[in-house]
């Protein structure tokens, strides 16, 4: 148990007061100091002491919460604190131990239960302090989808980022004040709604619909070639399939994509596991753009872009849990500094064109172990007035697995 005065967490909603538990109730009178965004604590009665605003930057405050010896903290939280919240922020911090939970119903139930959508079956995303562009990623026609957003404007830079790629007729649902007494149900379309402002406190409700001909594109990987701006420098739709299927991405994990060329494996490993982590590490600067507009396309603007030439680009970075070798195959040493910063368990997966580049990755599983596989891919183009098969550079593909 880390030592320190206890915390309480109590979710509140925009019905205030009148919402709260009685045991939420006690918690906050009973506490030394309630802390709360300013609009939280105008929801408490007047003779409730010593209340504090969070500050901006929070994270000193935050500190001196978890530090805290004495005393008991209170800390108002929107809705569920452990959906999307200060509560699991707490928590991971300061331990459960110290933490106790009063929890509300969320935004999410909330328009859940407004819109008649079974919330087992329901997305939740939120763009809250990230770009409206995390949404992308869950656009497909058949899915429903709650997106919290922030500011009066929240709801018209959503709209924005589904009319640039094609999503303008999605049913777009904007909930203000959910479940207060200024509760208001807002019913239009990302084309309809433009530039129109909300309640400051809203969230959207969105069912995907595509302008005719416009992509819907599935998180399994194998994305169309075209769906990344490139320079030429691109794993190829089929034999990224299979990269990824041997990168295999887990909850959490992180991977370094090295020689990142358009980015296509590190976005296409963010798109198909919604926790996990990626590094794109990119010699060239122009390149490395290119990876930032692929990975704000499609969905996944987290990814983290770095310039730099591997192996000394590697040098400082959190150690992967995979690493995809794409491009500089053939730089000395490369595969060995890869290699050696896997933990147990890691897999390293290494594709290469190239006769100089197949020595290397025949050295690597003598070395390491692993399967070597030869990917030779055709496709069915026009030969005068048949057609006939055109091949593609086979690709040699290295996947190895470290052990304890």
């Amino acid at each position: 148990m880390t030592p320190g005065g206890p915390i309480v967490v109590v979710g509140i909603g925009a019905d205030g007061w009148a919402g709260l538990g009685e045991g939420a109730r006690v918690a906050i009178r009973a506490a030394d100091e309630v802390i709360g965004a300013a609009r939280q604590l105008a929801l408490l009665p007047s003779d409730v002491p010593r209340t504090r605003a969070w500050p901006s930057p929070m994270d000193p405050l935050l500190d001196a919460i978890v530090t805290r010896t004495e005393g008991a903290t209170c800390v108002l939280a929107s809705g569920d604190p452990m959906l999307h919240g200060i509560g699991a922020t707490l928590v991971r911090r300061a331990g459960i131990a110290r933490v106790r939970i009063f929890p509300h119903p969320s935004a999410f139930a909330i328009a859940c239960a407004r819109l008649g959508w079974p919330a087992a079956d329901v997305e939740l995303v939120s763009a809250v302090a990230r770009p409206p562009a995390v949404v992308v990623r869950s656009l497909q026609p058949g899915r429903r989808i709650i997106t919290y957003v922030t500011g009066r404007d929240g709801a018209a830079k959503l709209a924005k980022a589904l009319r640039d790629r094609g999503f303008g007729p999605s049913r777009f649902v904007v909930l203000e004040q959910l479940g207060g007494p200024l509760e208001r149900v807002i019913e239009s379309s990302a084309q309809a709604w433009g530039d129109d402002l909300a309640d400051p406190l809203h969230s959207v409700a969105i069912e995907p619909r595509t302008d005719p001909g416009a992509p819907a594109y599935a998180r399994v990987p194998g994305l169309p070639d075209d769906a990344f701006s490139s320079d030429g420098q691109l794993t190829k739709r089929h034999v990224r399939a299979a990269t990824l299927a041997a990168l295999a991405p887990q909850p959490g994990e992180l991977l370094w994509d090295v020689g990142a060329g358009s980015g296509s494996i590190s976005i296409e490993w963010l798109r198909c596991e919604r926790t996990a982590r990626a590094i794109a590490i990119e010699a060239r600067a122009d390149r490395a753009a290119r990876i930032g507009a692929n990975a704000a396309a499609l969905g996944v603007p987290g990814l983290d872009v770095l310039v730099g030439r591997a192996p000394a680009a590697l040098e400082g970075l959190s150690a992967p849990d995979a690493v995809f070798v794409g491009g500089g195959i053939t730089t000395p040493a490369l595969i060995d500094r890869c290699w050696s910063a896997l933990a147990a368990g890691g897999r390293l997966v290494a594709n290469t064109v190239t006769l100089e580049g197949e020595q290397i990755v025949f050295d690597a599983r003598h070395k390491h172990g692993g399967t070597l596989a030869r990917i030779d891919i055709a496709h069915a183009e026009p030969i005068g007035g048949f057609t006939g098969w055109r091949a593609q550079m086979p690709v040699v593909q290295w996947s190895a697995r470290k052990e304890a």
